[in-house]
C-alpha cells in the first residue's frame, strides 16, 4: 500500500493514528467488495447507471486522502465521491458532459434550509391533495426556454397504458414552478423523477394513478429526510475538522477533457486523489434513457428536470461501442486523461473502477491508453484478488445491463486500478 499512499505513519484520513497494514486492506477490501444496495444520505435520488458503492468510495477516501484534501471525480455521474467526500471534510468537484448527471449531482450535494425543506414538503401534500388528471392541459409552460415541449422529449409516453402518468407528470412540473427557491424546485424535480424512474423505467406493467401518487409521497419523505442527513453530516464534518470554507462540492457541466485550461476549478487543484469510474468499454449503458414497456427509449428524465439532452448514446459513453476497435472511445479516453495528468501532481492517487465487455483485449488497450495519457499502474499485491493478474476484481450481483437481459453479461465483473503520474514513480 505504501506505494501509493502518503505514508502510513500519518494515517491517511484517521487524523495521525496509526493504522497497521492488514486492517488498511481489510478496509478497503471491504469497501471494494461491498454488495449492499445503495442507500443513505442522498444516495437514494436516482438509480443512476453503474453507480458506485458508497462503502466503496468512502473506503478509498479515508484510505488516500486526510481531512481538507481534494478530490476530483472527472466523469462524477450522479455525484456519489462529491457526496462522501463532503461528508468526510474533503473538498471536492467533479465534471459531467450530461445535464441530468450534473443536476442529480447538484441536488444530492446541495445545502437547503429547512424552510426549503418544510417548504417542499408541504407543496407535494397539497399537490396529492388537489391533482386533477382531468383539469391539466399540454400547453408550453416555457419553464425551460423555447421548443422545450416538443414531443421528443416525451417520446414513447404517448400511450394508452402510460396518459395517466404522463398527465400526472405534466401537472407536477407546471406547479414546480410555483416553489420560490432553486433548492425547493430542484427538490421537488427530484422527487417526481425518483417516482417516475420507479413507474415507467424497465416497468412491464405500468402503476396506476393511484399507486403513482402514494409512491410520490414516500419518495417524497425519503428524498427529504437523505438531504437532511446530508446537511447534517456536512455541517458536523466541517465543526470536528474545524474547517473554514463551506463543504458545498463544484459540479460542472463540461467534459474532463481540456478541464486543465478551466478556470472555475483552479482553486481545486492538485486533486490528491481522483476517483472515478468512466464509461466501460464495449458496454451498452443508458445514461441518458429510460426504457418503457420492453426497449422504447424515452429521454423522460431531461423533459422532468428541465434539463436538455445531449446528442445520443455514444455522446455519454465516449463513441459507438460498435466502432471497430473502439477506436473513438480510446481516443477519447487518451484525450481525457492526458487533460487530468495535467492537473495532477506526484502526490495524487488516481483510482478508477471499470469494466470491459471483452477484456482479453480491451483491458491492455486501456492500459496503453493510461500511459500515453502519463500514468503508470500501480499494483498492490496484498490486496489482488486469486486473477493472478495482481489488480483487484469484483463481480456485480445481477448485472443484465440493456444489452442482455437474458443473464449476467462479461461486464458484470468490474476491476478496480490506482495508477500515478509516470514522473512520479
Amino acid at each position: 500500500m505504501d506505494q501509493v499512499t502518503r505514508g502510513r505513519a500519518a494515517g491517511p484520513g484517521r487524523e495521525g493514528g496509526k493504522v497497521s497494514e492488514s486492517a488498511a486492506v481489510s478496509a478497503l477490501l471491504k469497501g471494494i467488495y461491498d454488495d449492499q444496495k445503495v442507500c443513505g444520505l442522498t444516495h437514494g435520488f436516482y438509480r443512476y447507471p453503474a453507480r458506485f458503492s458508497p462503502a466503496f468510495v468512502r473506503a478509498v477516501i479515508e484510505e488516500f486522502t486526510r481531512p481538507g484534501d481534494i478530490v476530483f471525480d472527472p466523469f462524477m455521474g450522479s455525484g456519489t465521491t462529491l457526496v462522501e467526500a463532503s461528508t468526510m471534510g474533503r473538498r471536492a468537484a467533479g465534471t459531467d458532459v450530461s445535464s441530468l448527471a450534473v443536476f442529480l449531482a447538484k441536488a444530492k450535494t446541495s445545502r437547503p434550509s429547512q424552510t426549503d425543506i418544510s417548504a417542499v414538503n408541504d407543496w407535494i401534500e397539497q399537490f396529492l391533495r388537489n391533482c386533477n388528471l382531468r383539469a391539466i392541459t399540454f400547453e408550453p409552460n416555457g419553464d425551460v426556454g423555447p421548443k422545450w415541449n416538443e414531443p421528443t422529449y416525451e417520446r414513447n409516453l404517448r400511450t394508452r397504458s402510460t396518459w395517466a402518468i404522463r398527465k400526472l407528470l405534466h401537472l407536477a412540473r407546471n406547479q414546480v414552478l410555483l416553489l420560490p427557491t432553486v433548492h425547493q424546485r430542484r427538490l421537488a424535480r427530484c422527487i417526481l423523477l425518483k417516482t417516475a424512474q420507479w413507474a415507467l423505467d424497465c416497468r412491464k406493467v405500468i402503476p396506476t394513478a393511484r399507486q403513482f401518487r402514494e409512491q410520490m409521497r414516500r419518495d417524497a419523505w425519503e428524498i427529504l429526510q437523505g438531504i437532511r442527513d446530508y446537511v447534517a453530516a456536512t455541517s458536523t464534518a466541517a465543526i470536528r475538522y474545524r474547517l473554514k470554507w463551506q463543504l458545498r462540492p463544484m459540479c460542472l457541466l463540461r467534459s474532463a477533457v481540456g478541464i486543465e485550461e478551466d478556470p472555475r476549478i483552479a482553486k481545486f487543484l492538485p486533486p490528491r486523489l481522483v476517483l472515478t469510474s468512466p464509461p466501460y468499454p464495449g458496454v451498452h449503458v443508458l445514461y441518458h434513457r429510460w426504457q418503457v414497456q420492453g426497449r422504447r427509449e424515452t429521454p423522460a428524465p431531461f423533459w422532468i428536470t428541465g434539463t436538455k439532452d445531449g446528442c445520443g448514446a455514444s455522446y455519454y459513453t465516449f463513441g459507438d461501442r460498435h466502432r471497430p476497435g473502439l477506436s473513438t472511445y480510446y481516443r477519447t479516453a487518451r484525450n481525457a486523461f492526458r487533460s487530468i495528468s495535467q492537473i495532477a501532481d506526484s502526490q495524487t492517487v488516481l483510482v478508477q473502477m471499470i469494466a470491459f465487455s471483452e477484456p482479453s483485449w480491451q483491458l491492455p488497450q486501456y492500459l496503453r491508453v493510461m500511459e500515453e495519457s502519463g500514468f503508470v499502474e500501480t499494483r498492490i499485491p496484498s490486496i489482488a484478488t486469486t486473477s493472478g493478474d495482481g489488480r483487484i476484481w469484483r463481480s456485480v450481483p445481477n448485472r443484465k445491463w440493456y444489452a442482455d437481459q437474458r443473464g449476467p453479461t462479461s461486464s458484470s465483473k468490474e476491476v478496480v486500478m490506482f495508477h500515478r503520474l509516470a514522473s512520479s514513480k
